[in-house]
């Protein structure tokens, strides 16, 4: 039994041997089955690429070359000019030209109105506290104006807060706004008139980073590119934060693209959305990168990024935005403001302040909102800030070139000194001499004037010439009552016969001769038949169709009568008084004949003031200039424009026809100037009518402002206007507003003497109709008349007629 279990048990040990060798075996084939089976997948899938190799083996590296020789010249090509560019980054930048600017001390002429037309055309914002640069307050007659800082001629004038008081139109009082000491003068920056734009139609202020508040920084980072500091210039995370943010806001928030990547946009791509656009503006943005520090970059963008359109006129940089929607420096801006131009960014047409006020008020407050969520302003700020309204950037525009007139001889003048393409996109600040107040008072006197008339001033045109008495520069100039219209320029290029005009020309040339004529020479106002040198006789008249026999030099002059002032060009010589005429250089043909001597002689209102600047300057000849001078785009002085008068060689004789010019205004031809109420100004001044009517000028000055105003029609029929009733009308309506000094004749060289008006002789003032006139030292009348019927009278108190 033993022996049987003991077989048995062995047995069965080695049969479960024998199967589990079975089952290793049958394991071992199956697995060797299984190997062998992944062992022909892979070599039949190494097979397959083999055969697939085979085939595209070439066209692969036939690509790959093709890809590294293009993708590694290319990346070469685009590394040369970003280098090219940043290395000496420069932009086209607009030439602006400037009016003068407005100088206040104690004592000058202002009122109000002047004032506010000045502060207005230089775009100062009324504000109670007037604290910040570019605003002012006023309280009746007393204004507090915060000056902006500005480069002028002589120099950086920094920014300062004054006050001034007016009385009785001048400036009474004028202090430091902040100490309350008395200023002597100060200078306000000046109004911008025009932009001269280069090709790229650009306008564009260039600053340097430091000049650029922390707040517009960092807030622009903060909106824009919160990675900046940080990516190397293509952020993929951004972007993707960038969609997520929108999504959750239900509108743009952040924008993908970083700071260095919208700069590629600006600087050398253009608006397109394609792919190969997006691959060169993030191949672009790693080279600048890979080039150029922060710092570097960031200047170039707060320099470049466009931010508004005005026609074709393209706003560029923060600096120029500032200027183009709040009239202000970017410094002088506060969080509202500044918000409001990083929102802007996101879409200059779609936030326009002007266009979409509503949409901007809200795009700023988001802006705000980013400021506040990233620690950059405080709660307060934000609650501030985002109650403010958008103000003056609703109706803001870049300064339009309002005055065609002015600008064309600003023009024609720069050309004398500077090439055409010289002017246009080279930064250049070009500061002239207009009075914005005396333009704005002269379009109104234009209106005025014309809409006086009624029907007659319809089909009429106009011009004005205004300029400072005693420096010949020009404040104003008026081509056409479309004041606006760049068209044909008339107080440039209008050739007109002038009229009685020349008259105090043929005068002075008389006067000069102090031996021989004086105020009180008679004269002969008889009738004249004179030859014309083709056939036929000349027989002037004079508007009243009368003669008025013997009359005094000085009455013949107010009165504007033609046949005694004939009588005394023949006396003194046509040629010497045309002599004269040329002697200024106008350029015009000057008629030979006498009848020159009453205006028969084509000039233009520009001309006209060249020869009564003359008489205003008190004989110191003086040529008319728009400009003071030139600056660079770094503000350092090119040129510097300055008149240097003429010694005055007849002095004397322009005093005694600037008397009987006065007498004009007073009871003469332009009596309406003193019978308006200006008889304070003490004008001196002469009406001109040409033959039938078909101009009607005034010229005339005060004791700073000489004004040539003419009105006339284009298609040369008559006007059935005097020079009393047309251009006077234009020149009195001016007056009424501007600012201005009655006019003090200097008595240097002058004597007075009481003459009898009959004979011109010495006389009694107690003489009837005696008169009180001026002479050239020594050369006064000699001989005496004597009235002793006349002087018992008066010794016995019976009151007799007298004279002026």
């Amino acid at each position: 039994m033993l022996a049987v279990k003991g077989a048995s048990a062995g047995t069965c040990h080695f049969r479960r041997a024998g199967l589990a060798a079975r089952a290793r075996r049958r394991y071992t084939h199956a697995g060797f089955r299984h190997d062998r089976t992944r062992l022909s997948f892979a070599s039949s899938s190494f097979n397959a690429l083999r055969a697939i190799w085979h085939v595209v083996r070439i066209p692969f590296w036939l690509g790959l070359g093709v890809a590294i020789g293009f993708l590694v010249p290319y990346v070469l090509y685009l590394d040369r000019e970003v280098r090219s560019r940043f290395d000496d980054l420069s932009w086209q930048f607009p030439s602006r030209v400037y009016a003068r600017p407005l100088e206040l001390l104690p004592g000058a002429p202002m009122n109000a109105q002047a004032l506010g037309v000045e502060l207005d055309a230089a775009r100062y914002v009324e504000d109670a506290a007037a604290r910040a640069p570019g605003t002012f307050h006023r309280e009746g007659d007393r204004f507090t104006i915060s000056r902006r800082e500005f480069i002028y001629l002589d120099g950086r004038e920094r920014a300062r807060r004054v006050v001034l008081t007016l009385d009785k139109g001048r400036i009474a009082t004028l202090a430091d706004a902040d100490s309350r000491a008395p200023i002597e003068r100060v200078r306000l920056d000046p109004a911008r008139i025009a932009t001269l734009y280069g090709q790229s139609q650009e306008d564009r202020r260039v600053i340097a980073l430091g000049e650029v508040p922390p707040l517009l920084l960092s807030g622009l980072q903060a909106v824009e590119d919160r990675d900046f500091k940080h990516h190397h210039g293509v952020n993929v995370a951004a972007i993707v934060r960038a969609a997520w943010v929108n999504l959750i806001a239900g509108h743009v928030v952040q924008g993908g693209s970083t700071l260095t990547q919208q700069l590629v946009k600006n600087l050398f791509l253009d608006r397109g959305q394609t792919l190969t656009r997006k691959l060169n503006e993030a191949l672009l943005s790693l080279v600048i990168e890979a080039h150029y520090d922060k710092r570097r970059i960031l200047e170039a963008y707060v320099n470049e990024v466009f931010l508004g359109q005005q026609g074709a006129q393209a706003v560029h940089g923060f600096a120029a935005a500032s200027e183009f929607y709040f009239g202000r420096d970017l410094h002088s801006l506060g969080a509202a403001d500044i918000a409001l131009l990083v929102g802007l960014v996101q879409g200059p047409s779609l936030y326009d302040p002007r266009r979409n006020p509503d949409g901007a008020l809200a795009r700023r407050n988001v802006v705000l909102g980013v400021f506040r969520d990233t620690g950059l302003i405080d709660a307060a700020t934000f609650a501030s800030a985002s109650k403010q309204p958008i103000g003056t950037a609703a109706s803001a525009t870049l300064p339009r070139d309002r005055y065609p007139a002015f600008l064309d001889l600003v023009r024609r003048q720069l050309t004398q000194d500077y090439p055409a393409d010289a002017l246009s996109g080279a930064g250049l600040a070009i500061h002239t001499t207009l009075s914005p107040s005396a333009q704005a008072f002269g379009e109104q006197a234009i209106d005025k004037a014309l809409e006086g008339l009624g029907k007659r001033g319809d089909d009429l045109e106009a011009a004005l010439v205004v300029t400072g008495a005693r420096d010949g520069e020009v404040r104003a100039v008026i081509g056409s009552r479309d004041v606006d219209a760049p068209g044909f320029n008339r107080a440039l290029d209008a050739l007109r016969p002038i009229g009685s005009l020349v008259k105090p020309f043929v005068n002075l040339v008389a006067l000069a001769q102090p031996q021989r004529y004086s105020l009180a020479t008679l004269l002969d106002d008889s009738p004249i038949d004179l030859p014309q040198p083709g056939g036929g006789r000349w027989r002037p008249e004079n508007d009243d169709h009368q003669s008025h026999g013997q009359v005094l030099l000085i009455d013949a002059l107010a009165q504007s009568w033609n046949l005694a002032t004939i009588n005394l060009g023949q006396r003194i010589g046509v040629d010497r008084v045309r002599g004269f005429l040329e002697s200024f250089g106008l350029g015009r043909t000057i008629n030979p004949n006498p009848s020159m001597l009453v205006g028969a002689i084509d000039l233009s209102p520009f001309d006209v003031a060249r020869l009564y600047q003359y008489l205003a300057a008190d004989g110191h000849a003086l040529p008319l200039r728009a400009l003071r001078g030139v600056l660079d785009a770094q503000g350092r002085p090119l040129t510097r424009y300055a008149s240097k008068p003429g010694a005055g060689d007849y002095t004397t004789a322009t005093r005694l026809v600037t008397y009987a010019m006065q007498q004009v205004a007073i009871s003469g031809t332009a009596h309406a100037v003193n019978d308006a109420g200006l008889g304070w100004l003490h004008a001196a001044g002469k009406t001109g009518t040409s033959d039938t009517q078909r101009d009607a000028w005034f010229a005339g000055f005060t004791g700073d402002t000489l004004a040539v105003a003419w009105i006339g029609r284009d298609d040369n029929k008559p006007t059935t206007l005097f020079g009393a009733t047309g251009g006077l009308r234009v020149w009195m309506e001016l007056m009424k507003r501007l600012p201005t000094a009655p006019l003090v004749v200097p008595q240097d060289g002058i004597e007075h003497a009481t003459v009898n008006p009959q004979s011109g002789k010495r006389s009694d003032a107690a003489c009837s109709g005696a008169r009180d006139l001026p002479f050239a030292s020594g050369y006064a009348p000699t001989e005496e008349e004597h009235c002793p019927l006349d002087q018992l009278k008066q010794f016995f108190g019976v009151e007799s007629r007298g004279g002026d």
